[in-house]
């Protein structure tokens, strides 16, 4: 029986959940399966709201399978680097340390989602990692102790902490709109410092306010003390690996600790250099932070090998469908489907109004594009251009797209993928409860870009 049907799970509010939960279990799909219905659903518009013809589709949608190597190759390092840092040794000891901190279900729950959601602000590849791994980890400690949790919501609280990513340090909007020789220095002749969009006191503000919501809401979606729950069944944190043999030569250098330390601090030695000559963040420095933190915190080649074929194993899924995603893309660009999304919120938009118009867009787009930089790339310069005639800030119209970008993630299961894996559960398990995230956190940024645009 899966969980999502197990009319034992639901908690206070079950006369909500329980036709969501329904509905998912009935008509949601694997997200490869997703992810191909997407490309015939983007197809079949393409086809009747813009003027191209099926030939048009196919080679836009052909060509588009390759224009996100380079983007592909970028995400796939950050989720790679995120999960490798997430179980080197001292992060692991953190997060066993982290499991025995909440001390009852509505804190378990409430606790999972905060760490990841801090996590995620360093950077996504990290949260999602940190929130499939602390997961499992309060789950086991919580069992041993008698306590008893609903695992699915336990999960979905990890994956919710996501949904304030793109508002953080590897934010690939903001990032690229402070990155000089970007798309956007062309369009506005200027980059858009951090200043004004990341690190804005408004946006920080609403980092801090959908936490904070979003951890209520978790709590409130809590099952009673006594209901029927869905508990993790076993011990599913990993066993100790036993340590690599050291007999030959070759055998010692790879167990040296000098190596990795040697690329760590040659790492750090360069951002530093990079920092100090005026360098921005960008998502590849945001790649070597990490990476350098990773030689840094490893005790030697032998278990950097061990945590990279780990990681691997979470970055296939998103290998496979990146480029299926880019050809969704390239059918939205080269049909030009994606201008009719955001011209339909743009046309009915006013100065205070095109925040929330602009992420409603967005979020509209991610759904069938979920990559939050490749969309920027395209959908950006589209919002900026409203934006310019509407004469309203460029850095609003960066973070609602951003906004939009990280908010429909929560009922998009393409980025659960990995967290998912770790944790054993499939999207329909956990997707009823992130959309309390989405409906929560959606109030928010709402709020939030209303209060920027009256202002």
């Amino acid at each position: 029986m899966s969980i999502a049907s197990d009319k034992r799970a639901t908690g206070p509010v079950a006369a909500f959940m329980r036709p969501i939960n329904s509905l998912v279990e009935r008509y949601i799909p694997s997200a490869l399966v997703f992810v191909i219905v997407l490309t015939v659903v983007v197809a079949i518009l393409a086809l009747l709201l813009t003027d191209s013809g099926p030939v048009d589709v196919i080679r836009s949608w052909g060509d588009g399978l390759a224009g996100l190597l380079a983007f592909m190759t970028q995400m796939a390092l950050v989720l790679l680097l995120g999960h490798a840092l997430a179980n080197t040794s001292p992060v692991h000891r953190l997060l066993t340390k982290l499991g025995g901190v909440p001390r009852t279900p509505v804190q378990a729950y409430s606790f999972v989602f905060v760490v990841a959601a801090l996590a995620c602000l360093i950077t996504w590849g990290l949260g999602l990692v940190v929130g499939g791994l602390l997961a499992k980890e309060v789950a086991a400690q919580a069992r041993a102790r008698g306590v008893k949790l609903h695992f699915p919501l336990l999960v979905a609280a990890g994956y919710s902490g996501f949904v304030v990513w793109h508002m953080g340090y590897s934010g690939s909007g903001p990032l690229a709109a402070a990155t000089e020789g970007s798309f956007l220095t062309e369009q506005l002749g200027r980059t858009i410092p951090l200043g004004d969009t990341m690190f804005s006191p408004w946006n920080i503000a609403a980092a801090g306010a959908t936490i904070v919501v979003v951890a209520l809401a978790l709590a409130l979606v809590a099952p009673k003390r006594n209901a029927p729950i869905f508990e993790l069944e076993f011990d599913a944190r990993d066993t100790q690996v036993d340590e690599e043999k050291v007999v030959t030569p070759a055998d010692r250098l790879d167990a040296s600790r000098i190596l990795t330390l040697l690329v760590g601090l040659a790492l750090v030695a360069y951002l530093a250099v990079h920092f100090i000559e005026g360098g921005t963040l960008t998502l590849d420095i945001v790649n070597w932070s990490f990476l350098a933190l990773i030689f840094l915190l490893v005790r030697n080649p032998f278990e950097l090998i061990r945590l990279v074929r780990n990681a691997a194993s979470n970055v296939g899924d998103i290998l496979l469908q990146f480029p299926l995603y880019a050809g969704i893309l390239g059918m939205m660009v080269g049909s030009g489907l994606i201008g009719v999304f955001s011209d339909f919120f743009v046309n009915i938009a006013t100065p205070q109004t095109f925040g929330i118009m602009a992420l409603l867009s967005a979020g509209l787009v991610n759904f069938f594009v979920p990559s939050g930089g490749g969309q920027f790339a395209v959908q950006g310069p589209i919002m900026l251009d409203a934006a310019e005639r509407l004469g309203v800030d460029p850095s609003v119209a960066i973070m609602a797209v951003t906004y939009g970008d990280q908010w429909t993630n929560m009922i998009q299961p393409f980025w659960a993928l990995p967290l998912l894996a770790i944790a054993g559960l499939k999207m329909r398990d956990i997707l009823g409860y992130t959309t309390i995230t989405f409906l929560a956190a959606g109030l928010v940024f709402c709020v939030t870009l209303l209060i920027v645009g009256a202002g």
